[in-house]
Order: structure tokens, then C-alpha cells, then sequence
């Protein structure tokens, strides 16, 4: 695997960590700044409507830069957003610098993932954007509890300072392996959208939104489940919750390396372990014994399908390298954003936790329903779109991918 490869998924782990420390820091925030923890909260959904709306406008408007270009542009703005976020003592402008800070790291993802996929062989490109989505699940399992564990000591700030010097570090990495070069042709943005306006790219993108939603619905409450329902002591939850990172990292794994040569059979195992396991969760959520095994299998499940979910795309559009990206990283934000409101929504009417499994099970039988009808559709599609032909097969250009 090229280290441009590598160097993308460091950058991404160092920003990602941003994307999830406020977990961990809300109380801390909320007394500092004189709000209240729901207001406190407000802030990531700050984050989530930055990344929904600046990957496609950040994918558009550099598009006729060099990568390099754009992604050292993108991580100062990220850095300063973050140097602000640690300096100020207003609660609107920190709420402002989340949405900053998340727009330029949505504009990073989509040029990241672009360029992770042209450094590879067109058969390889599952495996490079499960380095690059590893730097995300890399900060869920280390960057969370450091950031937790760093504003417990030294304040919430501290761990504003430590992502915007983590983030300057490996900017420097970003400068030293990122080719210097500019895109061959002007992107063409009707064309890219007609491209990716097509019945295989909505249903991928589909998937993803109820896949991502089924795992969030879940995720979003679990600590909450694990002390309210299965009763877990307080100082365990971490514990339950690193087994669940430790999954997430051991899914995306394990689906780097058969998604490229089995696709559809990747998302079908990994949705249907989904849906059984969050149906498992609900059935037993009172026993301790049951729901740490099954916390774990969640992250596996939950993000074996993360790297078919991220490069798929480029093999069902590849007249649209610049945005393809940009849409998957709107579907998964959409998901981000819709898994937790619908458990928010059951819990406000008054249901038990286990409810949000439930609803799990809901998003991810759909998603399994839309995966059924792509793989249908593609085996009664024109020749050669059969499901699980590798991407070399597919693709005229897979000799000369990232040339």
C-alpha cells in the first residue's frame, strides 16, 4: 500500500478524534461556558451540519486544484478553527468553529478518498479506503479516550490544543507524500452529477444511509443503555465501549480485505450480522454477560462494510471522480444524523433503551432489502455488471489506477 495511503488515514485520525471527543467533554463545556448539557450537546450537531454540506460544495470549488494543495488548505483552517475553539469563552463562537471545523473535514474526506483510490490498482481500492476509514475507527478506539482523558486532567480546552497540534504534525506528512500534481481536465460538474444520478450509484448511497443510520441509532445511546438497562457500573462503561472500538477496527479490517473481490457478498454478511446482533441486544439487554459480547460484535458488523460502502462508488461512476466521494460522505452524515434523532424520538415517547436496537434492526433489514434489490438488479443488467465481479474486471482503466 503506498504511504500516501497511510499519511491520509494519520490525518484523518487526528481530525476524526475532534469529530468524536465532545462525547466525553459535554459536561466540562457546559459548566465552563454557563449552558446547559442539551445546549452543550448543540454542538455536534454543529459538526454534522458542517460535514453535511462542505464535502460537495469543498469538492467543487477546489476542484482545479492539486490534492496537495487542497488538503493542506483544508487542515490550517481545521488547526484554527480549533485554535479558537480553545481560546474563546463564548459559547456561539466555539458552536461556530465546530461548524468550520467540520465543513473543511468533510472537503478533506472527499479529496482524501479520492486520492487514496488513484494511488491503487482499481483491485485494491476497498483496501486503501479501509486505511484511510481506519484513521476514523484508530481515533474512536484511542483519540476518544485520550481526548476524555486529557480534558478530566487539564480542562476541555487541553483537548481542543491536542487536535490542533496533532493535526499540525501530520500536515507536514500530508506535504511530504501527497503528489504536487493538478487534475489532467477540468471536472466537468453536469457530467459528474449525471453520473452519479444512476439507479446502482442511489441505491449504494441509499445503503449507506440506513446502514450508517442502524448503527448510529444504536451506538448514540449505548452508554446510556449499558448503565440504565444492563446496569453496568459507571467505570465499565469505557471498558464495553473500547470493545466496541476494538470491533469497528477488526470490521474494517476484515472488509478491506475480501470487499474488493466480493462486494455484494461483503454488504450482505455485514448488514445481516447487523440485524441479528441488534435484534440479539434488544432481546437481552438486561444481561451484562450477553451484552458485552454482542457490543463488540456491533462494531465488527457495524463497519465490516465501511470500505465497500467508501469505494464502491468509484467503480459505479467513474466519470465522477470529484464528487463520488463527496456523496458518500453526505450519505454517511445523513445517517450520522437520522440513526440518533429516530432514537431520540422513540426514547421522548417513552420507551426503554432497548428500543433503539430495535430500531436498528428496522434501518439495517431495509438497507439489506436495498442490497437484495442492487444485486438483482445488476444480475439482470447489462453484461459485465454482474455484483461480485472484481473491480479489475469492470474497469478498463485498473492497470493504470493512480498513474
Amino acid at each position: 500500500m503506498p504511504l500516501v495511503v497511510y499519511a491520509l488515514g494519520l490525518a484523518i485520525f487526528a481530525q476524526g478524534t475532534s469529530e468524536l471527543m465532545l462525547a466525553g467533554l459535554l459536561t466540562a463545556i457546559a459548566g465552563d461556558l454557563g449552558v446547559t448539557v442539551p445546549r452543550a450537546g448543540l454542538l455536534i450537531s454543529a459538526f454534522a451540519i458542517g460535514m453535511l454540506f462542505g464535502a460537495p460544495i469543498l469538492a467543487i470549488l477546489t476542484a482545479r486544484w492539486s490534492r496537495r494543495a487542497a488538503l493542506l488548505t483544508f487542515m490550517a483552517i481545521f488547526v484554527a478553527a480549533h485554535i479558537v475553539a480553545a481560546l474563546t469563552d463564548s459559547y456561539a463562537v466555539l458552536f461556530g468553529t465546530r461548524v468550520v471545523a467540520a465543513f473543511v473535514y468533510a472537503g478533506f474526506w472527499s479529496v482524501a478518498a479520492a486520492g487514496a483510490v488513484a494511488a491503487v490498482p482499481a483491485t485494491a481500492r476497498a483496501r486503501a479506503m479501509s486505511v484511510v476509514a481506519g484513521g476514523l475507527t484508530l481515533a474512536s478506539v484511542v483519540g476518544l479516550p485520550l481526548g476524555t482523558w486529557a480534558g478530566q486532567l487539564w480542562g476541555w480546552r487541553s483537548a481542543f490544543w491536542g487536535v490542533a497540534v496533532a493535526s499540525g504534525l501530520v500536515a507536514f506528512g500530508v506535504l511530504i507524500v501527497v503528489p504536487h500534481g493538478r487534475p489532467a481536465a477540468p471536472p466537468r460538474v453536469r457530467t459528474e452529477l449525471r453520473a452519479l444520478a444512476t439507479g446502482p450509484v442511489v441505491r449504494l448511497y441509499g445503503t449507506t444511509m440506513l446502514a450508517t443510520g442502524a448503527g448510529l441509532a444504536v451506538f448514540g445511546y449505548l452508554g446510556a443503555l449499558l448503565t440504565t438497562t444492563t446496569r453496568l457500573p459507571a467505570g465499565w462503561v469505557p471498558v464495553v465501549l473500547g470493545g466496541y472500538g476494538v470491533g469497528m477496527l477488526l470490521g474494517v479490517l476484515l472488509g478491506g480485505r475480501v470487499a474488493d473481490a466480493h462486494p455484494t457478498r461483503t454488504l450482505a454478511v455485514g448488514v445481516t450480522g447487523l440485524v441479528l446482533t441488534a435484534a440479539a441486544l434488544a432481546g437481552t439487554a438486561h444481561h451484562a454477560i450477553v451484552v458485552i459480547p454482542l457490543v463488540f460484535l456491533l462494531g465488527v458488523f457495524g463497519f465490516v462494510t465501511n470500505p465497500v460502502l467508501n469505494s464502491r462508488v468509484f467503480l459505479l461512476a467513474p466519470a465522477a471522480p470529484t464528487l463520488a466521494a463527496a456523496g458518500n460522505v453526505v450519505s454517511f452524515n445523513v445517517g450520522i444524523t437520522v440513526g440518533p434523532w429516530l432514537g431520540g424520538l422513540a426514547l421522548g415517547a417513552g420507551f426503554d433503551y432497548p428500543v433503539v436496537a430495535w430500531i436498528c434492526v428496522a434501518l439495517a433489514t431495509a438497507a439489506l432489502g436495498v442490497v437484495g434489490w442492487s444485486a438483482v438488479a445488476e444480475r439482470h443488467g447489462p453484461p459485465g455488471s454482474a455484483a461480485d465481479i472484481p473491480a479489475s474486471v469492470h474497469d478498463p482503466c485498473a492497470a493504470t489506477a493512480g498513474r
